[in-house]
Formats: C-alpha cells, structure tokens, sequence
C-alpha cells in the first residue's frame, strides 16, 4: 500500500514558522519576567530560568526533531533529482545529513541542559549545534549549484550561498568573543566586565541562529514540486 502526501512544503514552513515562535516567545517571557536585559541576550539565556526554560527546552526540542526530518527529505530529494542528473556524488549527500543530524543533536542538548544547571555539557551541545549547522548550510549551497539550471534557480543558490557565508562569518566571532569571557551568568547589564565580548558574541549567536531559519525557508519552493510516497508491507501470520 503507498500513502502519499502531496507536496512536502509544509514540513519546512513548520520549522521555520516553528522555530521563529520558540526564539521570540522565550525572549519575550525573559524580558518580562526580568532575567534578562533586553538588549542581545545570548539565545540560552532567554531559556535558562523558569518559566521560560520550559517552553524553550520543549520548542527547542520539537525544533530538533522538525530540522531533522526537514533534512532527510532534502536528503531524499537530492537521491531522486541525483538519478537522472548525476550533479552530486551519494556519499557527498550523505555526509551533508550527517553534518546536519549531528547539528539536530546539538540543538537537543542546547534544549534539554540549561546554561546555568551544566555549563559545560551545553556549551557542547551548542557548539556542535551551530558548527555542524554551518558546515550543513554551506555544503548545501554547493550542492544547490551543481544542481543548476535543472534543478535549482541561480538566484536561489546566491541566496543560499549569501546566507552560508553570513553564517559563517558570523560563527567565528561568536566563538572567540565567547571564549574571552571569564563567568557564565545570564543577567549582564552594560559597562560591567566582559560586557563587550558577551554583546558582540550574542549578535553574532542570533545572527547565525536566524540564518539558519531563512536558509531552510528556501526549501519551500523546491519541496512543492514533489509528493513523499511511503511504501508499507502488511503481513499475514
């Protein structure tokens, strides 16, 4: 039997749509209950005290397990236009999803260890999150290349690839700004010790996490033009 379901499109627009929701309500439940100042908290911080460690622990999570099966269609995707076209080779897609699952760990662990509880163990989490994703993003504008004209618009592809080097860019402040502050704390306020590093690092945390929502916005499009089919066998004992 073969359940189909035409066009895939809403599977990225829920993640996007998702993910969006869970960085803007957990902010905005951290600024109004005061746990953090309202200029460029780090992502974390607006997740880290309850209640709103809550709600971002449980979005963040759904965010993962969206981004994960966001992913493996684009996977199955690239297989499919791979037949006919031969632009990338298998193994190059797989270690693509590879790249972007271990980013969808990283997320689950960012989610499920708050900052201030394990420091170290989401710290991780975050770094694996935001590397694997940017190293996925960026392997996926090349594949996106390669697959033009055929299967992929050029303007498409300089959106993507813009996307990935802002991300990119972006990523290695973040780390070497984060690395030069001495404490972990979530209420920073302007003029104290380290404050510059946590700002510049902070802006560039939302900078990449926000490049990664509008990449796989550009996934709408190419999941409408195909129908996921799902083969399943019933046996009789």
């Amino acid at each position: 039997m073969l359940c189909c379901v035409p066009g895939v499109a809403f599977v990225p627009a829920l993640l996007v749509s998702w993910s969006s929701a869970a960085f803007i309500i957990s902010y905005v439940i951290a600024v109004l209950e005061g746990h953090v100042e309202p200029l460029v908290p780090y992502i974390s911080d607006t997740g880290t005290k309850p209640p709103e460690s809550g709600v971002f622990g449980f979005m963040i999570n759904i965010s993962a397990l969206l981004a994960a099966i966001t992913m493996y269609i684009r996977y199955l995707l690239i297989e499919k236009q791979n037949e006919s076209s031969h632009f990338v080779r298998s193994s190059c897609n797989m270690f693509t999803l590879c790249m972007g699952l271990m980013g969808c760990t990283g997320m689950g662990i960012v989610a499920t260890f708050q900052e201030l509880a394990v420091p170290s163990v989401h710290d991780i989490g975050a770094l694996v999150a935001f590397g694997s994703g940017v190293v996925y993003i960026t392997l996926q504008s090349i594949i996106s290349y390669k697959s033009c004209p055929r299967w992929n618009t050029y303007f498409v592809c300089h959106i993507r690839m813009a996307i990935s080097v802002i991300s990119c860019i972006a990523f290695i402040p973040m780390i070497v700004f984060a690395s030069k502050i001495s404490m972990t704390k979530i209420d920073w306020t302007p003029g104290e010790k380290d404050y510059t590093y946590h700002f510049m690092s902070a802006i560039c945390e939302w900078t990449v996490a926000f490049g990664f929502i509008f990449f796989f916005l550009t996934f709408i499009r190419d999941f409408q033009r195909f129908t996921l089919r799902i083969s399943t066998e019933i046996h009789e004992d």
